[in-house]
């Protein structure tokens, strides 16, 4: 990373995570604890320490946990998933005896409310890397067959604060500023996300990364979007059924192609507006509202914190 960019505040969805657990951690709790977002610096000897991890452990720091000596540092290791945890016990052989899954949570969206807009609205909210590439050739072949398809894509790296690192998907963001059904917002307020997400039909999201948890599918199926991605990484999980899984293809070409014929299949039933679709997309919001609402994960962290104390 560039020196100038490291001074850049990154918004992306760990530090979104961060903020709104602090903001709402019981305050005595509170300040007993020094909660650490995966990147493991300036420690407080003066409070118990959390490791809260949110990638992968092949990424930065995670040979830390090899050593029991290191791990004796934190009074607990949190885990956003199941997929996370195993991956973790698996690879840098953290046991499953020092590790707790508290997965992500959201602000719910609301009840679901039918979609009744003459166009089949898609949209993707997330890194550039991580499917973009396979979405906009897919999505300007399909747009030639459903002549009433749209695209919202909200993607950049200056999100995170790495605006540098756009350069390589420079000319896939001008396909999708030249294409008269694509519109690319580039790097947007989560608020301003979350308004499109209440207007769109489907998150297309070919994903690329074996993602630990995924905080875009989880805003998504709480607004009622259908969802349309590959059973990868931690995606079956964070999904919890509802989505509209295909098999992952390290082939790009077979991905591409296994996507297509989904995404195709999905405009198609939600052009339709099944009854049956929409039955099952009001439980999927009473879902996701649910068990990922911010009300009751912080239940659980503050139990989980009263317990180490």
């Amino acid at each position: 990373m560039e020196a100038n960019e490291q001074s850049v505040i990154s918004r992306g969805g760990t530090e979104l995570m961060l903020d709104a657990l602090h903001a709402r951690l019981d305050p005595e709790l509170a300040k007993h604890f020094q909660i650490i977002p995966g990147r493991v610096r300036n420690l407080d000897p003066r409070r118990k320490r959390i490791l809260w991890l949110h990638n992968k452990p092949c990424r930065e720091e995670a040979g830390l946990l090899e050593q029991a000596a290191n791990r004796a540092m934190f009074a607990g290791i949190v885990c956003v998933s199941h997929y996370q945890a195993m991956l973790y016990h698996l690879i840098p052989g953290v046991p499953y005896a020092d590790m707790t899954v508290l997965q992500n949570a959201i602000e719910p969206f609301g009840s679901f409310r039918s979609r009744r807009a003459d166009r089949v609205r898609l949209i993707y909210h997330s890194a550039p890397d991580r499917g973009l590439a396979v979405l906009v050739p897919v999505f300007e072949h399909l747009a030639a067959h459903h002549t009433d398809i749209e695209l919202d894509v909200f993607s950049s790296f200056s999100l995170y604060g790495w605006a540098k690192r756009d350069e390589p998907y420079r000319s896939l963001f001008e396909r999708c500023v030249a294409h008269p059904r694509i519109r690319y917002h580039g790097a947007q307020s989560n608020a301003t996300v979350r308004l499109a997400l209440c207007e769109s039909d489907i998150f297309a999201y070919p994903n690329l990364e074996p993602e630990t948890s995924c905080i875009a599918a989880i805003e998504a199926m709480s607004a009622g979007c259908l969802t349309v991605c590959a059973a990868y990484g931690g995606l079956p999980e964070t999904c919890a059924n509802f989505a509209r899984l295909y098999p992952f293809a390290e082939d790009m070409q077979v991905h591409a192609s296994r996507f297509a014929h989904v995404l195709d299949h999905e405009i198609r039933s939600i052009r339709e507006r099944r009854a049956e679709n929409e039955r099952l997309r009001a439980q999927q919001v009473d879902y996701f509202n649910h068990f990922y609402a911010w009300d009751r994960r912080i239940l659980e962290w503050n139990s989980y914190l009263r317990g180490l104390l």
